[in-house]
């Protein structure tokens, strides 16, 4: 407690040693294979005993100009990925919708930069200043990086099959220095 009554400092969140992932406590000895459920938490909800679950209406939704947003094919390939490594009772569906929301909205904001440029010109004034593209492409990478650090998190984290480093934005990336 501060001189003023007020509770002020202490640990940061996130502060300290990482956790080990499951595999780990499992070839340390550290947890019985029989005992793991009793660690691993119950799904949010049971998935249908479908292929893949039904996909929400805003990801199939076209932009302003007609043209398809593109969110739900990459929640398909995030959700293939997540199912590939068996995991896909453990990652919340919910965040892998945000995931694919946000890299679409990143794409878009990609193009939107491809059309129009870096540099607008400002209503008052007639000076040159930034697109106001650029900031909302920062803004979404962000979430973005941050929505798939949580789900790699989780898939790390309670995966049994072990933690595989290829992700689908490998295919993506090798597409590109090609």
């Amino acid at each position: 407690m501060a001189k003023d009554g007020t509770y002020r400092g202490g640990a940061r969140i996130g502060a300290g040693r990482p956790h080990k992932p499951l595999e780990e406590k499992v070839a340390d000895g550290e947890i019985k294979v029989d005992e793991i459920d009793t660690y691993l938490p119950e799904p949010i909800e049971e998935l249908t005993p479908e292929e893949m679950p039904p996909i929400d209406e805003y990801l199939t939704a076209n932009q302003r100009n007609g043209k398809p947003l593109g969110a739900k094919e990459i929640y398909i390939s995030i959700f293939k990925w997540v199912k590939s490594l068996g995991c896909e009772k453990k990652v919340s569906l919910k965040l892998l919708e945000q995931y694919a929301m946000d890299r679409a909205r990143w794409i878009q904001c990609e193009n939107a930069i491809s059309e129009y440029g870096f540099l607008g010109k400002h209503p008052t004034t007639g000076a040159a200043m930034q697109s106001p593209y650029v900031e909302m492409l920062l803004k979404f990478e962000k979430a973005m990086n941050s929505t798939y650090f949580l789900i790699r998190q989780e898939v790390r984290e309670y995966c049994m099959s072990g933690f595989i480093e290829y992700t689908p934005e490998d295919a993506i990336y090798n597409d590109i220095l090609d």
